[in-house]
């Protein structure tokens, strides 16, 4: 797992209380029995976005425009990996297990400006014409604990 950009926070579900870190080095990832229309955890890899910028690289694909609760390093891996893990099940270090349930699907908010990130239609342009406007996916937690940067990440079912 790499660093997020700024500290690294995750999602809720509604009426949740987001798991916080003293150090920003680990968070604990609580098992929330609650139904999700899509999923708690949005996952986006180095792949995907070394891909994106392969196909527009006039175009700034900073993760923040997408969001993400995590950057998986996928090292040497290329193109649109994480479009074969729906339905799988992910380790995170000696704890975690996450269900992958679906891409995740990107709108018009990716194109905002932000930040100092400028507005920009090509970063969806780019993901509609080449990902089904998908980056990255949805994840739900089956099995809770504490995720530490520099943790592995590997598909075990």
């Amino acid at each position: 797992i790499t660093e997020a950009p700024g500290p690294l926070k995750l999602e809720s579900p509604p009426l949740g209380k987001v798991p916080e870190s003293e150090d920003d080095e680990t968070v604990d990832f609580p098992v929330v029995n609650r139904f999700f229309d899509l999923g708690s955890l949005h996952l986006l890899t180095t792949a995907t976005l070394a891909k994106l910028r392969e196909l527009s690289p006039g175009t700034t694909f900073d993760p923040r425009r997408f969001r993400p609760n995590m950057i998986v390093d996928t090292e040497d891996a290329s193109g649109f990996v994480e479009n074969d893990w729906p339905g799988k099940v992910i380790a995170i270090g000696d704890e975690v297990r996450i269900k992958v349930m679906m891409p995740t699907i990107r709108c018009v908010v990716t194109t905002r400006a932000q930040d100092d990130l400028p507005s920009d239609p090509t970063v969806l342009k780019t993901v509609a014409k080449h990902n089904s406007a998908n980056v990255g996916v949805y994840a739900a937690v089956e099995r809770g604990g504490t995720v530490r940067r520099g943790d592995s990440v590997e598909l075990v079912d």
